[in-house]
């Protein structure tokens, strides 16, 4: 059975080209034109990724994506078109596991669909030997893909929880910066390594009692960060 992809786009030429593309991989394609309309395809259907514009009618894209996140982990590619969103972009705040700058290669929008759908099989196939870590208050759901310290939930983005995942059950190996963008973020993902500073920071800031002084996660000074057993 082919993909399931959901492009949102009020540019009709844009969602009309992608879906063409798309459609020539086996992909099975819905079009949203708005914010609204997008919201909803997504609380009927599963995707297995989502394009979604930034710039949308009714509801921007950043909103489309914290509502998503509300109750689906689907995998979410942010376009946009605007340098000044790409600060939030690049720190994927709003819960997106990628962006594509416009205008775009549809070979490269290929590319990235097809490297985070890889990945996603990848972890769900090592889901199902590993469904819950527990460590010093710190649980972590691998099914749920949710986080509680001290019995209490805290609200990670998608790029968080892989981080503390990946280096929860990993304890004492230290990755390079290198190494998290690349395992975390792709290959060929365009960002830069101070990237995962940014969402170690943030990361550490919701399950650390005192991030300065982290119990968790922790910094080899010149090499990474490791996970201490």
């Amino acid at each position: 059975m082919g993909k399931k992809v959901l492009v949102v786009d009020d540019e009709r030429l844009i969602v009309k080209g992608i879906k063409f593309s798309l459609a020539q991989e086996d992909m099975e394609v819905d079009c949203a034109y708005d914010g609204e309309e997008a919201v909803e395809k997504a609380k009927e259907t599963e995707y297995d990724i989502v394009l979604l514009d930034v710039m949308l009618p009714k509801m921007d894209g950043f909103e489309v994506c914290q509502r998503i996140r509300e109750f689906s982990n689907m995998p979410i590619i942010m376009l946009t078109a605007k340098g000044d969103d790409m600060d939030k972009i690049l720190g994927l705040d709003y819960g997106a596991d990628d962006y594509i700058t416009k205008p775009f290669n549809i070979l490269e929008v290929k590319a990235r669909i097809k490297a985070i759908m890889r990945r996603s099989s990848r972890k769900v196939t090592e889901k199902e030997q590993k469904k819950v870590f527990e460590k010093d208050g710190l649980k972590i759901d691998c099914d749920s893909r949710r986080v509680y310290v001290e019995d209490k939930e805290v609200k990670l983005t998608a790029k968080e929880y892989d981080l503390l995942e990946l280096l929860a059950f990993h304890p004492d190996k230290v990755y390079s910066r290198d190494d998290l963008l690349t395992i975390v973020w792709g290959y060929d993902y365009p960002g830069e390594v101070r990237t995962v500073d940014v969402h170690i920071r943030r990361l550490r800031e919701k399950i650390e009692t005192n991030p300065g002084d982290p119990k968790y996660i922790h910094t080899k000074w010149g090499v990474g960060y490791y996970f201490q057993a």
